[in-house]
């Protein structure tokens, strides 16, 4: 064999050698995706590895069905997800400073057993509902959150608990002693009435409610054109001696909250103020049928008669009928669902008309697309992305694992 054919046979060996190399290495780099893929799914759900069974089993669910919502489902089993991911997702709604940084409580936990058990999750806002901890001691309390505290650190030795298995769906009222009418979700837990009952005008809790479930401040909400009718007495129609102020700023927010915020109306949370600044062992109180609140010779609470003589002609609260005026005006946009009123009766009746909005959703599937994709969404193609989640939000009973998981898969090449 001449020279020429030598080289010739070698590079055709070595093109051949080349070509199994490169076949080989896009088979491993494939394979690796998914790999790559299922750890990523398992870190943003879970908050930590998967284990090497649990990596293989949701590599092979991806290859089988091309997409990640299944393998996410499945890392949705592991504790973590509401030990790490839920708690952290959820903290900050329970505290005005808006902070991760607390302790377990009522409201966390409540958010943790809906999800678990694949409720409608607009019960959240409404539902005569709390969860509490099976085999966990002491027991709950409605003037400390204890119970909680010893469910997130664990017993002194042995295992930490398992938070879903322990969590337990109970009724609120019958838990908390409200009646059954009065409760409203994780409105009504004592954590949220410890943050936004306490003191004040319970306008807090409605500021604190939009801005934790529709994702919307009292800034985004104005809207002058409203009626002023309902707005109380402690709001002055000329701060700084200038009406215009009250005009173009204040009645923006105020007509339309203020008769939002009468749903509280029979609300408070009681806590020594002497010796418990922060309301450590404060409870919350509710003026049933035939309470009366001395201050107001009504059910309603004095805090809602603070501060009365800044405007004397100012709206005075007798009951806790709400009414929702930013149905019409700009605050339409916020798609409020055509099969309510859009006015009723205390906290239970609000919180639905507040869930069953569009921005409830939108607001709940874009958190949880910036807690699994851990960013902003970003163009029209994550926009277009959230609108689908939501969607398909809807058409699951509003579940939010599905929201989840559909995240999880959009996010999961990143």
């Amino acid at each position: 064999m001449n020279s020429y054919k030598l080289i010739r046979s070698a590079a055709v060996g070595v093109s051949v050698r080349l070509a199994v190399v490169c076949s080989l290495f896009m088979t491993w780099s494939a394979v690796a995706g998914t790999l790559e893929q299922a750890k990523r799914i398992h870190d943003r759900i879970a908050g930590i590895p998967p284990s090497e069974e649990m990596l293989l089993a949701m590599k092979a669910s991806i290859e089988s069905t091309g997409n990640g919502r299944a393998a996410a489902e499945m890392a949705m089993d592991n504790d973590a997800f509401y030990r790490v991911t839920l708690k952290n997702w959820v903290a900050p709604w329970t505290n005005r400073d808006q902070t991760q940084f607390v302790p377990l409580n009522d409201y966390i936990a409540t958010v943790m057993g809906l999800v678990r058990d694949e409720r409608d999750f607009r019960e959240v806002l409404f539902d005569d509902v709390i969860y509490t901890a099976s085999g966990v001691s002491p027991a709950y309390s409605t003037s400390d959150n204890e119970h909680y505290v010893e469910l997130e650190t664990g017993p002194s030795s042995g295992p930490p608990y398992v938070f879903k298995d322990r969590l337990v769906r109970q009724l609120q009222s019958t838990v908390t002693g409200l009646p059954a009418e009065a409760t409203a979700g994780v409105i009504t837990s004592r954590a949220a009435a410890r943050a936004f009952f306490i003191a004040g005008t319970n306008r807090a809790q409605l500021r604190f409610t939009l801005l934790n479930h529709l994702c919307h401040d009292l800034e985004q909400l104005q809207d002058t054109t409203r009626i002023p009718d309902r707005i109380r007495q402690d709001v002055s129609r000329s701060p700084g001696g200038d009406a215009r102020a009250f005009l173009n700023g204040c009645l923006g927010c105020h007509a339309g909250m203020d008769p939002l915020a009468q749903a509280f109306a029979y609300y408070d949370f009681l806590y020594d103020a002497d010796n418990d600044l922060t309301g450590e062992h404060g409870r919350i109180h509710y003026n049933a049928a035939g309470q009366i609140d001395e201050a107001t010779g009504t059910r309603v609470n004095k805090k809602y008669r603070i501060n009365s003589t800044t405007f004397p002609y100012g709206f005075v609260t007798q009951d806790d009928r709400w009414d929702n005026y930013w149905r019409a005006g700009v605050n339409a946009q916020l798609g409020w669902s055509p099969a309510l009123p859009g006015s009723g009766y205390g906290a239970k009746s609000l919180g639905q008309e507040l869930a069953y909005s569009d921005a409830f959703a939108q607001c709940h599937v874009t958190k949880v697309f910036r807690a699994v994709c851990l960013r902003e969404p970003e163009d029209a193609t994550d926009r277009a992305a959230i609108t689908t989640m939501k969607q398909d939000f809807a058409a699951d009973n509003y579940r939010l694992k599905t929201v989840f998981a559909a995240a999880a898969d959009y996010c999961k090449g990143e």
